[in-house]
């Protein structure tokens, strides 16, 4: 259930969503509050889960996982017993960034990130099998990334 936030709260999330590593006397300063309310209110936001975790964010081509793959996946069966077999081999596949179970014509829709298309094949073809409840697999690859944003509108 959506959490109500005021204004404040939203430039909080806002300037944290832009750099998470904002110490409190910063962020404060940049929010029109004093610090210790500021604070009161950023733990406010972790405690009801508005604010779910702080990462970092790499770049991909100088940790070699430069190339991004959309990949659409068609399971074998629709069962439940499928589904969450999929889902449990696709949450420990380091390779798989996002996947979301589809509504439309694919079952399920993975963004993979690889150093290349060699080992991209490799990963298809040892991880995305009919022993994690695939039946067929279309990858698609973009050719340029024109945005890429973490940061939710507020």
């Amino acid at each position: 259930m959506p959490v109500k936030l005021d204004a404040t709260d939203k430039r909080i999330l806002r300037a944290l969503q832009d750099d998470g590593r904002l110490q409190n006397t910063d962020l404060a300063r940049k929010v029109g509050l004093s610090p210790s309310p500021c604070l009161r209110r950023v733990r406010l936001l972790e405690e009801a889960g508005v604010i779910d975790r702080y990462v970092t964010i790499l770049n991909p081509s100088m940790v070699g996982a430069g190339l991004t793959l959309f990949t659409r996946v068609w399971l074998t069966a629709q069962d439940a017993e499928t589904i969450e077999h999929f889902i449990g081999a696709m949450k420990l596949l380091p390779q798989v960034m996002e996947c979301y179970i589809m509504l439309g014509e694919s079952d399920a829709l993975l963004r993979v990130v690889v150093s290349d298309l060699d080992a991209y094949r490799h990963f298809q073809s040892t991880h995305l099998t009919r022993a994690n409840g695939i039946q067929n697999v279309k990858t698609d690859m973009p050719s340029q990334i024109v945005k890429q944003t973490y940061a939710l509108p507020l």
